[in-house]
């Protein structure tokens, strides 16, 4: 099957173009500055977007003026960008959401009129569905469009009247899909700059991504054309809004890789740099152990897991939900850590900004936040990968297991043990009710994103022949080979589901010891890790 992807050769000079941009617009100082003023550099963001970058291309389809790339595409540019600077990243990632309602639910003639525009003009587009009181909730909205009707009865136009919140590009944008509640339902309109009675409210001062622009936007009885109805047709805005988390959260979840990648690749530095006691701190398995290899293997499963989703919809496969939420989950989650580790990594300077893992830590923690809350996806993960393994009798884990048992070089059995394990607790939570309580759901969730990502991982690392890939697997596999049978037990005990009989067999078959024995060799993989990626 032909995946949807740029050529390689494309590919690198797209993430060629950026790299030399960034040095030549926005190079440390500069970015410094702008994080000190809480400053979104607009003519930078619009140089971006401009003829002699067009870095918006990518994720618009070639027959629309762009270049058509893939979601493959998409992640690579996405995760360099956040190498850079995860404010301005947010500005292009604002760009493609903006743009995916019209993406994926335009007619023909109105991907014409806007996405011909959005390509050949470089407009700017935000996303407006996030409201004061919704939050994550979609089916919350209280954006209502009315109908505007001429003598015959017939809907020329439609008036809008809300507030949305936190909308990225929010001051600074050319065009927005606002999402409003029609007579027939949710429903995304386009709404150009400058519509009477449509404008932007209060900037916020935020935490970190301040090279973002994020405000409100107030809409005062703006009318806006019937033809500005995207689809055509009331009603399909949840729809629309649902089919492209898969890519969007892709995007998020580069954005948590690449920016863990820059504050591990930080911290890495500093320690061939700084000397204590006598040595380097590359040199001592408490600087190394603690903060440089845990998150080197949890990145490597993170990127393992995003390649893994890229794959799958550049293959054409719809609705990619739950592996959206769980690599957005994973990645983002790794990216933090990563950050948090890589301040603790260079002490007293990791506080202060020459260093910019500070500006790292408070520019990603976002990424957990928005496109969808860590507990909103562990909620989406545990009750849709539950109700899928419980439909499929056991075998969507099972066949996972089934495809990594044999990679005993990379962790496979490991893996395939913990996966089985979960496949039977899956079904054991839904017969029991367990999932009536939302903890003992995000439980299982993040034991099925630490199965999934140590399955593609194991599989990536025994296709590559890669040394530091094999022992980051090993590493991984071992981990959750004690820590997803542990989480279930914990988890099962502590809701009080099973009787003690019951729970003692559940017991037996998480065989613990088995998992404490997968830990051999462990110090070992971790020992070659910090060698390998302090070289």
């Amino acid at each position: 099957m032909k995946l949807k992807r740029l050529d390689t050769e494309d590919l690198e000079i797209i993430l060629g173009t950026l790299k030399e941009f960034a040095e030549r617009e926005m190079p440390f100082e500069k970015r410094v500055k702008w994080d000190h003023e809480d400053v979104c550099p607009e003519d930078v963001v619009r140089k971006m977007m401009g003829p002699d970058v067009g870095l918006h291309l990518v994720f618009i389809p070639d027959e629309y003026e762009g270049m058509g790339g893939g979601a493959y595409d998409v992640y690579r540019l996405s995760c360099e960008f956040a190498k850079i600077d995860l404010g301005l990243a947010t500005s292009m990632l604002a760009v493609a959401l903006g743009t995916d309602p019209i993406r994926v639910g335009a007619t023909h003639e109105q991907k014409l009129k806007w996405m011909n525009s959005i390509a050949n003009q470089g407009l700017l587009v935000a996303y407006g569905v996030t409201e004061p009181e919704a939050g994550s909730n979609l089916e919350s909205l209280k954006t209502k469009a009315e109908r505007i009707t001429d003598e015959s009865g017939k809907v020329t136009h439609y008036k809008l009247n809300g507030v949305k919140q936190f909308i990225s590009n929010g001051s600074i944008a050319d065009l927005y899909t606002i999402l409003a509640n029609a007579p027939d339902g949710p429903t995304f309109f386009v709404v150009e700059k400058g519509t009477e009675g449509f404008e932007a409210g209060k900037q916020e001062i935020k935490h970190g991504i301040r090279l973002s622009n994020t405000a409100q936007v107030i809409l005062e009885d703006v009318v806006v054309p019937a033809e500005n109805l995207v689809g055509v047709k009331e009603g399909l805005g949840l729809k629309q809004a649902n089919e492209v988390f898969g890519f969007t959260r892709l995007m998020v979840a580069a954005f948590g890789l690449g920016g863990g990648i820059s504050a591990l690749e930080r911290a890495i530095a500093y320690s061939k740099e700084r000397k204590q006691f006598g040595t380097f701190l590359y040199e001592k398995q408490g600087y190394t152990h603690k903060l440089l290899v845990p998150n080197s293997v949890r990145l490597a499963a993170a990127q393992a897991y995003i390649e893994h989703v890229a794959e799958l919809l550049d293959s054409s496969e719809a609705d990619l939900q739950v592996e959206g939420a769980i690599a957005k989950l994973y990645a983002t989650e790794s990216g933090n850590k990563a950050a948090e580790d890589a301040i603790q990594a260079h002490g007293g300077y990791g506080y202060c900004v020459e260093y910019e893992v500070e500006k790292i830590k408070r520019d990603i923690r976002i990424l957990t936040i928005y496109e969808g809350t860590s507990e909103i996806l562990q909620n989406i993960i545990g009750v849709f990968r539950m109700r899928q393994n419980v439909k499929s009798k056991g075998k969507f884990y099972n066949g996972m297991a089934d495809e990594v048992a044999g990679l005993e070089q990379v962790g496979g059995a490991r893996v395939a043990r913990a996966a089985r394990f979960l496949s039977e607790c899956a079904i054991l939570a839904f017969r029991s009710k367990l999932t009536r309580q939302q903890h003992a759901v995000f439980q299982l969730a993040l034991a099925m994103a630490d199965v999934e990502t140590a399955w593609a991982l194991c599989k990536k690392a025994a296709q590559s022949n890669d040394e530091l890939l094999a022992a980051q697997s090993r590493l991984h596999a071992a981990q959750v080979a004690l820590d997803v049978p542990n989480r279930l037990l914990t988890t099962f005990s502590g809701a009080g589901v099973l009787d003690g009989e019951k729970l003692a067999a559940l017991v037996e078959k998480a065989d613990l010891s088995r998992g404490i024995a997968d830990q051999a060799e462990s110090l070992v993989d971790m020992n070659r890790v910090a060698e390998l990626i302090t070289q």
